[in-house]
Parts: C-alpha cells; structure tokens; sequence
C-alpha cells in the first residue's frame, strides 16, 4: 500500500490491537509523540518499536524537544533542559554555537536511545519585542544572524546524534503577536522587511531536510489564507526562500485554521505542503486527515525518501564528557 501523506499521533502510552489495526490500513508516512504517549524509557521504547511494527517499515517517529517549555520527555527519566532564548543568554557570545550543538546532541541521544528519530527542532523564528510569549523564548535570538548561526549549530548536533531536525515555522513566525494554538496570527510587514528579516534564517538553512509551515497570515503574500494552506506562501517558501526538503503542515489541530479536520488537510496538501501533521490521536479525526491526505507519491515521495536518506547512526559520544563542558560554558555569563 502507498504511504498516506500524514504523520499521525496516538492515543496513549501503550498501542492497542484496533490502534495498530488502523495504523496498519492507513499506514501513514511517519508517528508524533506527545506526553500524553511519555511514561518510562521502557515504555516508550516498546511503544516506539510497536508503532513501526505496525505499518511494517522503520517509520519516521517525532517528537517536539526544543526545551524549556516545549519538552515531550522530562523528569525523572529525561533531563530538564533552558528555554532556547535563555540557554543563549547564559553562553558567552562566542560559545552559544558549541552550547547548542551539545545540548542537541544530548537531546538526540535520549531520543535515540528510545527509538525517536526526528525532533521538530530548531525553531528557526526571530524573536522581537511583541512576539506571542507562547514562542518568545522558544526563539534563539532576535535577529537573523544570531538565530540562523543557533539553529545551524542546533540542527548539526540532532543530525550527528541520528536524530532529522525539523525546522518551523516557516515561513516565519516572530511577528505573530497571539498564539496560533487557539487563534489566527496576522502579520502586515512589506515582503521586503520579511525578505531582509523573517525568511532570513529559513533561507541560511533551507538545505535541512524536514520544515514545518506556520499557521499564520501574512498580507503581502496571501492575504485570505494562513501560510500552512495557501498556495503562495508555500510557492515563496520553494522558491524565493529555497526550501527544498519536505514540508509538513504544523498539527491540523491549531484552531489558527477553520474548518473540519478533513478539510483543513486537504487545504494544507492543496497548496504544496508534503505531509498533514496531526497530533491529538482522536480516531475519527484521524481517519478524516487520511482521507483528505490522499497518498505520498511524485515530487513529495521523492522528498520524504530523501529526507529519510540522511537518517545515519549516531557518533559516539561520551555522555558525561558533554554535559560538563556544556555546564561549565553555562556558567560563562548570566544575565538578570
């Protein structure tokens, strides 16, 4: 069976015989883990081999571990890692590089070493003064520069760990000042202060292989529709920013979008994304998102095999070793 364009999250902790057997049919492209699925090491190892058992192939299995708020796996079994804007600002300006390469480097270890191996990381936005707190310290820095340098360094440590990054929001979403989580962001800047500053970092690093869209408006691509489902912000994101690699949907869940799940996932592969993400493992929405997906097949297989391509085993490390030179370079400058 052709692969559904769809990553799916699940129910639980544990995969049950009519889950699996829904997987099985609707054999999507790829797994999204939440804390909702998160109790123990063992647990979630089982969980992750039984989801690819599932649908037969060593499917892509992801998870959101940014840190500080955003961490899927946590104490006692994982640790607590900054925020990404509050790790920077503890690193003295010429190590913040080497500090986020251990820190993903770290992080995609863990996630290895229980079978996820794709992080919905680094976030790739510019933080500015208004941005939404939902994302602000989320963010890595407020200008392109400082933000593209982090992210590069961030995605070099998950990719060295085994780990795809998938860099979000593209094509930007520093400007949104309420949470797309529950509303619809707008943004009015003019194309060539987006150019000079949002797209900036997105364009530094459009040879990564995996990026997520953001649920938000803006007036000077598309004023009618969010990025996720229209057809010129997703054609800017190819070919004025240069992304290349495959392009999921952010989850389908946002009530940033309108409509049905059906329809919001039918909206998103319209209009160029690769893959519908939905993460809240409700079976009907489920099989709606399948439906109105449709099959992996021409430009967007060939990117979702290609991505997959640069799946590599993890270097060696030695674990301790990192974690104190990454210590010892948070303790280089703190900021009140």
């Amino acid at each position: 069976m052709t692969q559904s364009a769809t990553i799916l999250g699940c129910e639980g902790s544990r995969l049950g015989t009519d889950e699996a057997a829904f997987f099985r049919e609707a054999d999507p492209w790829g797994f999204i883990l939440f804390a909702r699925n998160v109790e123990t090491p063992d647990q979630l190892r089982r969980l992750t081999g039984d989801l690819r058992a599932a649908v037969g192939r060593e499917a892509p299995i992801l998870v959101d571990q940014e840190g500080g708020r955003v961490q899927r796996l946590g104490a006692p079994h994982w640790r607590e890692w900054l925020p990404p804007l509050d790790q920077v600002a503890r690193t003295a300006p010429e190590a913040m590089e080497r500090g986020l390469y251990l820190r993903y480097r770290l992080i995609a270890a863990e996630l290895r070493a229980v079978g996820i191996d794709a992080n919905c990381a680094p976030t790739a936005d510019i933080a500015g003064q208004d941005t939404h707190p939902f994302l602000k310290n989320r963010c890595f820095g407020a200008d392109a520069a400082t933000v593209t340098r982090a992210a590069r360094a961030s995605a070099e440590g998950l990719l060295q760990g085994g780990v795809l990054p998938v860099m979000k929001h593209l094509p930007g979403h520093g400007r949104a000042v309420v949470d797309s989580h529950l509303q619809l962001p707008r943004v009015g800047a003019a194309l060539g202060d987006l150019d000079a500053t949002d797209f900036a970092p997105f364009r530094a690093l459009a040879d990564l292989p995996m990026a997520m869209t953001a649920h938000i408006v803006f007036d000077a691509v598309d004023a009618e529709r969010p990025a996720t489902a229209s057809a010129a912000a997703i054609a800017l994101i190819r070919d004025r920013i240069g992304f290349g690699g495959l392009l999921m949907t952010d989850d389908l869940s946002m009530e940033a979008l309108s409509g049905t799940l059906g329809e919001r996932a039918a909206a998103g592969i319209a209009a160029g994304c690769d893959i519908a993400l939905y993460c809240k493992g409700i079976r009907a929405e489920a099989e709606a998102v399948v439906v109105a997906s449709g099959h992996l097949s021409g430009a967007a297989a060939a990117r979702a095999e290609q991505a997959l391509a640069c799946r590599r085993p993890p270097d060696a490390i030695d674990t301790a070793l990192l974690e104190a030179e990454l210590e010892a370079l948070l303790m280089g400058r703190v900021h009140g």
